[in-house]
C-alpha cells in the first residue's frame, strides 16, 4: 500500500503555522478528501511526493507547465539569470524581451506592462478601462474566475465554486454592486445588463475559455458577439487569457477564435513556471497608465530578470508542431475518457479546448456555470483518490481543468488511461 506518511506528518506541521495548512485553498483537498500531497521535485510529465512516491501529472502548476517540467533551455536561461543577479529594482533588457516577444505572438498586445501574478493583471486591466472610459461598471460571467480582487469574487469560479462560495466575506457591498454578473455563453443576458446600466459600464471581462468552472469553450458567436457588443457601446473588451494564453493556441483563444479584444491578461504560460503575469493592448488605453498617463499601478518585483528569462525560454520552445502534438494527445486523452466511462457505465461528460480537459460526472452538456454545478462532485472525489492511488495526479477539484503538456508522451496517456479504465470500472 502507498504510503504518505511524510506527506501527512508536513500537513500536520503546516496547520500549525499557515492558515488552513495551505498558501492557495484548493490544495487542501477539501473537494476531494484526505490530506495533502507534499511534493518534492518534478521532471517532464511526472512529480515525486515527500515519501517517493511517483505520479504522472496533469496539474502542470495549474497551466504554466506547458513543455513539461525541467525543460533544459528554461533550466539554463533561469540559471544563467540568476548568476548574473536576482532583482535590480530598475529596468533591465530581459522584460523588453520578453515584451517585445508577447507582442510578437499577440498583435493585440500594442502595449504591454509585466505584473507578478494574473491577479494583478486583471484588477490592473480593469483599472485602466475605468480610466480610459471614466465608467465604474464592469460585467463578468458567472463561473469565470479572475483573481481574487474585491470587485471580481463575484459568482468565481475555481476556489470559490469548489468551496461553494460565490461570494467572498471581506467584498464590500459597494464594490461588489459595481461588478454586474451575466450567464456565459448568454449575449441575451450580457445585452440586459448593458441596457439597465445606462451607459455606465466600462468592460466586460471574459475567459476566452472558461478554466475555472471546469473546461466550458465558447459558444459559436459568443466572443463575437461581445466584441460587437462593446463596439455599440464604447466599452472595453477584456479577455482573460491568464489560463488559456499561448495554453490553447501560440496567440492563445483570441487567435484560435480570431477575436481581437481591446485588452488582455497573460500569466500562467507567460511565465514558465514563475510568478509572472502582463496585461496589454490598444496603445491608447494603456497610456493612461503611469508613467505615461494617470492610471497608477507599480510593483517592486515586476520584470524580475529571473522571472522573465523563464518566461521567454518557454515562449521560444513554442510551435505549430508543439501545438498539432498537443491537440493530438489531449484528443487522445479526452477520446479515451469518454470511451472508459460509457464502457464503465459512468453518467459523464468530456469537454476539451486544446491541452484543457475536464471529464464531467454527469450527463451534460456543460455550457455555463449553472450547468457546472450539476456535476457528482462525490463521484469526482472518488474519481480523484481513485487515480491518485494508481499514480495519477490530477486537479483535485470538479471544477478545474485538466493539462497536457508537450512532455506527455502516447504511452504516458496510455498508462493513464489504463488507470482511468480500472477507476471508472469502479464506480459503474
Amino acid at each position: 500500500m502507498t504510503t504518505r506518511e511524510r506527506s501527512e506528518a508536513l500537513a500536520a506541521r503546516a496547520r500549525e503555522v499557515m492558515v488552513g495548512g495551505v498558501n492557495s485553498p484548493v490544495r487542501a483537498f477539501k473537494a476531494v478528501g484526505g490530506e495533502p500531497l507534499f511534493f518534492e521535485r518534478a521532471d517532464g510529465p511526472r512529480m515525486w511526493d515527500a515519501d517517493g512516491n511517483e505520479y504522472l501529472e496533469y496539474v502542470g502548476s495549474w497551466g504554466p507547465m506547458i513543455l513539461g517540467h525541467g525543460h533544459p533551455a528554461v533550466v539554463e536561461a533561469v540559471a544563467d539569470a540568476a548568476r548574473q543577479g536576482f532583482s535590480f529594482g530598475a529596468c533591465a533588457e530581459g522584460e523588453v524581451l520578453l515584451a517585445e516577444k508577447v507582442r510578437e505572438l499577440v498583435p493585440s498586445m500594442e502595449r504591454v506592462r509585466m505584473v507578478n501574478s494574473g491577479t494583478e493583471a486583471t484588477m490592473s486591466a480593469l483599472r485602466a478601462a475605468r480610466g480610459f472610459t471614466g465608467r465604474d461598471k464592469i460585467v463578468k460571467f458567472a463561473g469565470n474566475y479572475h483573481g481574487h480582487g474585491d470587485g471580481l469574487l463575484v459568482k468565481a469560479g475555481s476556489g470559490a465554486m469548489t468551496f461553494g462560495v460565490p461570494d467572498s466575506a471581506g467584498v464590500p457591498a459597494d464594490v461588489a454592486r459595481s461588478t454586474l454578473t451575466a450567464t456565459y455563453n448568454d449575449l441575451g443576458s450580457v445585452r440586459e445588463l448593458i441596457a439597465a446600466a445606462e451607459g455606465d459600464v466600462a468592460a466586460i471581462i471574459v475567459e476566452p475559455v472558461a478554466g475555472n468552472m471546469g473546461v466550458v469553450p465558447p459558444a459559436d458567436g459568443f466572443l463575437e458577439g461581445l466584441r460587437g457588443l462593446c463596439d455599440a457601446d464604447g466599452i472595453v473588451l477584456i479577455l482573460d487569457e491568464v489560463m488559456s494564453g499561448f495554453r490553447v493556441a501560440l496567440g492563445g483563444a483570441q487567435a484560435r477564435y480570431d477575436v481581437r479584444p481591446d485588452l488582455s491578461c497573460f500569466g500562467k504560460v507567460v511565465g514558465g513556471g514563475f510568478p509572472v503575469g502582463c496585461y496589454g493592448g490598444r496603445a491608447e488605453i494603456m497610456d493612461c497608465i503611469s508613467p505615461a498617463g494617470p492610471v497608477y499601478q507599480a510593483g517592486t518585483l515586476s520584470g524580475n530578470p529571473v522571472a522573465m528569462a523563464a518566461g521567454l525560454a518557454t515562449l521560444r520552445q513554442l510551435d505549430e508542431a508543439l501545438y498539432e502534438g498537443l491537440e493530438a494527445r489531449s484528443d487522445q486523452l479526452e477520446q479515451g475518457l469518454r470511451a472508459a466511462a460509457g464502457d464503465a457505465g459512468v453518467t459523464a461528460t468530456t469537454n476539451r479546448v486544446g491541452s484543457m480537459v475536464t471529464l464531467f460526472f454527469q450527463e451534460g452538456p456543460v455550457t455555463d456555470y449553472e450547468s457546472a454545478t450539476r456535476s457528482d462532485t462525490e463521484r469526482f472525489g472518488a474519481w480523484w483518490r481513485g487515480m491518485r492511488d494508481r499514480g495519477v495526479f490530477l486537479p483535485p477539484s470538479q471544477f478545474e481543468a485538466l493539462f497536457v503538456s508537450a512532455s506527455h508522451t502516447t504511452d504516458d496517456i496510455g498508462a493513464t488511461l489504463d488507470a482511468a479504465r480500472e477507476v471508472l470500472g469502479t464506480l459503474g
